[in-house]
């Protein structure tokens, strides 16, 4: 593995959940694998579970670790070639993403959407960039787009805690006080989509109109304006505000009641709840599900370590051949 940006970088969707959770179950067995070997953690944004989990993920199998947070330490970089630097901007990415790749043998870089230009956001300039400039393997840690270490966690979650072969998931839309990024949304909607190709699970999307997600991202899912309707026999249900990909970056008033509670939460076949955190407490998603047994919001960020430590044993592996 070179590169892990999105579900195509990965092949057999089974393979790698059952390979994420014997890590799981035997954390240090490839600690020697990535011994004298150092991991770069590239920060444009701030970071809680992705930071921390993808360290640890790191330190089981015997790497070293160092992180830049670009956003405070860094120099601010040009990304568009044939400019003249004379500006706000110090370094170009030619020079940074290179150097980077000089100290490093993997590399993972987060980075957030503007929301005022979609063609730029869509077009992940900056995160292909680094890995045309870079010459190691890249991880994203977060894009304008995705967020695949986060969904590769939520299948890892949903195949731990279901109760029958082929659950039905929905990603319901939650309400927010500002526009949010559609990454984790397209991200999990990416991986649902391959997943139900692949027989593994049933998935609805469930949203405000106004609110339709890229159809890049929701191929063959099953989309409805109506959170009751998609709710009735859901097996997981995924919550998530997101901003508008049409009218990009724009938020629209929504009259119903989106939030989910435990009386909505009564219309599912006694549904997990998860969320890729942070949650806005009774806003996004009621309290009364957050302290309940239906929540999963901790064990899915703790699976977040599996995830990562997957993806960079697959690509230490990849560094040998």
């Amino acid at each position: 593995m070179k590169k892990f940006f999105s579900v195509e970088d990965v092949d057999s969707l089974e393979e790698v959940v059952q390979e994420a959770l014997q890590l799981k179950a035997n954390p240090n067995a490839n600690e020697l694998l990535g011994k004298y070997k150092t991991l770069g953690l590239v920060f444009l944004n701030p970071s809680l579970r992705t930071r921390l989990s993808t360290q640890k993920a790191a330190m089981n199998l015997g790497m070293n670790v160092m992180v830049m947070n670009m956003d405070k330490d860094g120099w601010a970089l040009e990304t568009q070639d044939g400019v003249v630097m004379n500006g706000t901007t110090v370094e170009h990415i030619r020079e940074a993403a290179a150097v980077m790749g000089e100290y490093c043998d993997i590399l993972g870089l987060r980075s957030f959407p503007s929301l005022k230009d979609k063609e730029a956001d869509y077009n992940e300039d900056l995160f292909n960039k680094f890995i045309k400039f870079c010459g190691v393997p890249v991880v994203s840690l977060e894009s304008a787009t995705r967020h695949p270490l986060q969904s590769l966690t939520d299948l890892i979650t949903i195949t731990e805690h279901k109760q029958v072969d082929k659950p039905k998931v929905v990603l319901a839309w939650a309400p927010h006080v500002k526009a949010l990024p559609q990454a984790v949304p397209n991200s999990f909607a990416e991986w649902m989509s391959k997943a139900q190709e692949q027989g593994l699970v049933e998935f609805t999307v469930a949203h405000p109109a106004g609110y339709e997600l890229s159809e890049d991202f929701t191929k063959g899912a099953t989309i409805t304006n109506n959170l009751n309707e998609a709710l009735s026999g859901a097996e997981f249900v995924y919550v998530k505000n997101w901003s508008s990909y049409k009218e990009y970056g724009e938020v629209y008033p929504v009259s119903e009641d989106w939030m989910m509670n435990n009386q909505k939460l009564s219309l599912t076949n006694d549904a997990k709840v998860m969320h890729c955190l942070p949650v806005r407490r009774d806003l996004e998603l009621s309290s009364e599900i957050l302290d309940g047994p239906n929540s999963l919001v901790i064990k899915e960020a703790s699976n977040r370590v599996w995830a990562a430590q997957v993806v960079l044993k697959r690509m230490l592996e990849s560094l040998e051949k």
